[in-house]
């Protein structure tokens, strides 16, 4: 069984779309409540933890053992650590049926408690499902584990803007044939655009709002497991591929995916900075400032959605090309920090943060992650191992003489400063990556391979050799000369590649 999500556009009526507006006001400030109350307990039960605490009877964690875990576990203990309660409260027990054991609940469960009585107590939370308030306590509760779990950062408050999707309970809500009933919300129409596959079973359903709309996002189960990777000896072939800005992917068999520059192109760029600036121009909290963040937001939008088509169109080339798969392991997040401060007797100093903020916003737009990200999971579902490499000295060392040297890569050129060896920079880093692999990419038709670059032109060097042609890349591509007869390949660039060059 693997799962898999499929997206779909709603169509709610207009008291649909003004009642789910009101659901996420209500489930962010629950949200917020919540993680208020688990940080003033979390504060609060690690107070002079260092001294001891003499419990009165009844105050401990476990009231059959008398045992007390707070220190250990605070957030999970609801006993405040230099006091005891007051009023037993029936929220704060928890009894197991099996064992009959009585002991303090967790946070959660005695906030999810707490939100079955605000239904009754309040008229807000009364409106929105149950399902989807329990929902919205598992979510936080997931963000909780994976901090005590070092995976991510501390929960944050979310808002307004950041805070736009709810979830149902899987067999909560029935969905099919263009028509999807949510509970609490009631039958609602969407675009059927893509049917389900055979045998699927339909799991948590996600109401998202996008800037032109809400959408469905269903979580699939299907039959069958996915195919297992091929170990490394069986592989037959290779393919790995150098990201970067001008090159969104250049590929060790020569090839090179374009980077579109969706977000960072002159024309895209100049709207963006319009369509912001007409924002900042309106009254705060008008509904001329509403429709103009409407419109800004409608273009980061469109932006988002063209990437994501031509990466997936990137990824499917990539993998299709060879067994295996191989591409550099970057943190990314670190390669688009703020440079350091200079300080100097009190004042900063230039330290070249400036020129490196584009750099961080082609980061950004090329989206490597993404790219990173798609290529992994269909490699995962065609079986094919993704290898992960330093990309250390990638594209500064020689693949043919493993000299390293910064001055071997002068922009998209490579010519190595030992031997003389000419290729395209990107090129020659992801056939080092490949090297490092320990595997080769092999077609079966070389002939049809693409040229390394599309900069190539035609060099005769006769003074070098004894009138031989060089041969510059792993994969030449020779053509005859119809008057001569004699092979001529096809050069990178067009430089003077003897001996005595330089």
């Amino acid at each position: 069984m693997h799962q898999v999500r499929y997206h779909y556009k709603a169509r709610p009526s207009v008291q649909q779309a003004a009642l789910m507006d009101e659901w996420l006001i209500t489930l962010r400030k629950h949200r917020n409540y919540s993680l208020k109350e688990r940080e003033d307990g979390w504060n609060t039960n690690n107070r002079d933890a260092d001294k001891s605490v003499d419990y009165a009877f009844g105050a401990y964690c476990d009231i059959d053992s008398r045992t007390e875990w707070g220190s250990c576990c605070p957030l999970t203990c609801p006993v405040i650590k230099h006091g005891v309660l007051s009023v037993p409260d029936e929220k704060l027990i928890k009894v197991q049926q099996k064992t009959g054991a009585v002991h303090w609940d967790s946070a959660s469960g005695i906030q999810s408690k707490r939100t079955t009585t605000l239904r009754h107590e309040n008229r807000w939370y009364s409106r929105v499902n149950s399902d989807v308030l329990q929902r919205n306590l598992a979510k936080l509760d997931a963000a909780y584990r994976g901090f005590w779990n070092h995976q991510r950062g501390f929960p944050t408050y979310r808002r307004a803007a950041t805070f736009h999707s709810f979830e149902y309970k899987p067999k909560k809500y029935t969905i099919g044939d263009g028509y999807v009933y949510l509970p609490g919300i009631g039958p609602m129409r969407y675009f059927d655009s893509r049917p389900f596959p055979e045998g699927a079973e339909p799991r948590t359903l996600t109401v998202k709002r996008e800037a032109d709309g809400f959408y469905l996002s269903v979580l699939l189960k299907l039959p069958g497991d996915l195919p297992q990777e091929r170990p490394k000896a069986e592989l037959t072939s290779n393919v790995s591929f150098d990201v970067g800005i001008n090159q969104l992917a250049s590929l060790s068999d020569g090839s090179h995916i374009e980077n579109p520059k969706l977000a960072t192109n002159p024309r895209i760029r100049r709207r963006l900075r319009i369509r912001q600036r007409r924002v900042n121009r309106k009254v705060k909290g008008s509904r001329n400032r509403a429709k103009a963040g409407k419109a800004a937001a409608k273009t980061h939008q469109k932006i988002r959605h063209q990437r994501a088509a031509i990466q997936w169109k990137a990824a499917h080339k990539i993998v299709q090309t060879a067994d295996s798969v191989t591409h550099e392991d970057l943190n990314i997040k670190n390669m688009k920090a703020r440079c350091q401060p200079k300080p100097i007797n009190g004042r900063f100093m230039p330290n070249g943060q400036s020129a490196k903020r584009g750099l961080n916003r082609s980061i950004s737009d090329a989206a490597w992650g993404g790219l990173f990200q798609k290529v992994g999971w269909l490699a995962r579902k065609s079986g094919k191992p993704v290898f992960k490499e330093t990309p250390h000295f990638s594209s500064q060392e020689c693949r043919k003489c493993h000299h390293v040297a910064k001055d071997n890569r002068s922009g998209e050129k490579f010519i190595c400063q030992n031997c003389g060896h000419i290729e395209h920079a990107d090129t020659q880093a992801s056939r080092n990556l490949q090297r490092r692999t320990g595997l080769t990419f092999v077609s079966k038709d070389a002939k049809n391979l693409p040229v390394d670059c599309g900069k190539v032109t035609t060099v005769r060097d006769d003074s070098a050799g004894g009138g031989k042609r060089r041969s510059q890349g792993s994969n030449p591509i020779s053509k005859a000369m119809p008057e001569t007869g004699i092979l001529e390949q096809l050069e990178l660039f067009a430089v003077d590649s003897s001996p005595r060059a330089g």
